[in-house]
């Protein structure tokens, strides 16, 4: 497997471990918010909403699976373009309106349906295209654009 090849693959495994994770952690956001109830906008109100969040472990299950995506995304974006990463992630948007339908049992009219079949097609097009456009490892000698790290 030359480079290239090995270079898809891996960004590609890590995009979908960033859809699982997002996907997943803004599915139990959403379920521990809606545990929680409407949350008011004034002071108190604000601050029943923290303390109630504070408490509620769907929350706090679905912030590990956020700072998973997190962790994951800056892992793809150390070795590849960000303009290749986030549109290639953009996927997740099909499964998260899917799983909106078969977990959350919302319904999604035609118009939503369309954007997301829209978004699908970009990210088919951006999978057509290398992962990196430029080297990260420099030539020997030669200076980099990264910023130096003191030691």
């Amino acid at each position: 497997m030359n480079h290239e090849h090995r270079l898809r693959f891996k960004t590609l495994v890590m995009v979908l471990l960033m859809v699982v994770c997002a996907n997943t952690g803004d599915l139990l956001l959403k379920r521990g918010m809606t545990q929680i109830g409407e949350v008011r906008i004034s002071p108190a109100g604000l601050w029943q909403g923290l303390l109630a969040t504070i408490h509620n472990p769907t929350i706090w299950l679905a912030i590990l699976f956020l700072l998973g995506f997190t962790l994951c995304y800056m892992t793809a974006v150390s070795w590849a373009d960000y303009s290749y990463v986030m549109p290639a992630g953009a996927f997740g948007y099909a499964v998260q309106t899917f799983l909106a339908i078969v977990v959350l049992h919302e319904t999604v009219n035609a118009k939503r349906w369309f954007g997301v079949m829209a978004i699908c097609i970009g990210v088919l097009l951006v999978g057509q295209t290398k992962p990196s456009t430029t080297s990260t490892v420099p030539a020997e000698g030669t200076p980099t654009n990264r910023a130096a790290v003191p030691s």
